[in-house]
């Protein structure tokens, strides 16, 4: 099990280098492609890159009690386990959107670099802004749990994403 340490590492440590250039879709499902980038601990001098998909299912207007009830598909049962009892910490000051993220291990690749870590951040998030990916996402994050750094990136999103979905569930008169 992961500690509550390992967790506030975790998030303290993950920084988005390229957001995506769209948020979360108010009415339909959205897909961000991603990008981690890590240090290994047993090794020096080198960097790993994952790379995969996220998808964010249209939110729902639920209330605060139901933020309870995420599904963690795909992602390692112990730092998903973790992961949950923090949210459940903090329902009580989450928006009244609700987002289901899915994860499919089967997208992710994992490639080892033998670059410095700022060598490969320069060269992803240039090919990144250079390319036509706008839902591309270039994180940098903790090797041991970097599942809960694409969890924190997510929730990034999600937040970055409500004032628009609140005013788009507003104009449409759902609110």
């Amino acid at each position: 099990m992961f500690s509550e340490d390992d967790l506030h590492y975790a998030f303290s440590v993950t920084e988005t280098l390229f957001e995506p250039a769209r948020r979360l879709e108010t009415f339909g499902q959205t897909s961000f492609d991603f990008q981690i980038i890590s240090e290994p601990m047993d090794a020096i001098g080198q960097v790993r890159v994952r790379e995969g998909k996220v998808h964010a299912e249209r939110p729902l207007l639920v209330r605060p009690e139901g933020l309870s009830d995420f599904v963690f598909e795909g992602f390692d049962e112990k730092q998903s386990e973790a992961f949950s009892q923090w949210l459940q910490g903090v329902s009580s000051r989450m928006a009244i959107l609700q987002y289901g993220f899915h994860f499919k291990k089967s997208e992710v690749t994992e490639s080892l670099l033998h670059e410095s870590m700022a060598e490969v951040q320069a060269k992803l998030v240039a090919s990144a802004r250079n390319g036509s990916n706008h839902s591309l996402a270039v994180i940098h994050g903790v090797d041991d749990t970097w599942e809960i750094c694409l969890l924190k990136f997510t929730l990034e999103m999600a937040h970055k994403s409500q004032g628009i979905q609140m005013f788009d569930y507003k104009r449409r008169g759902l609110l």
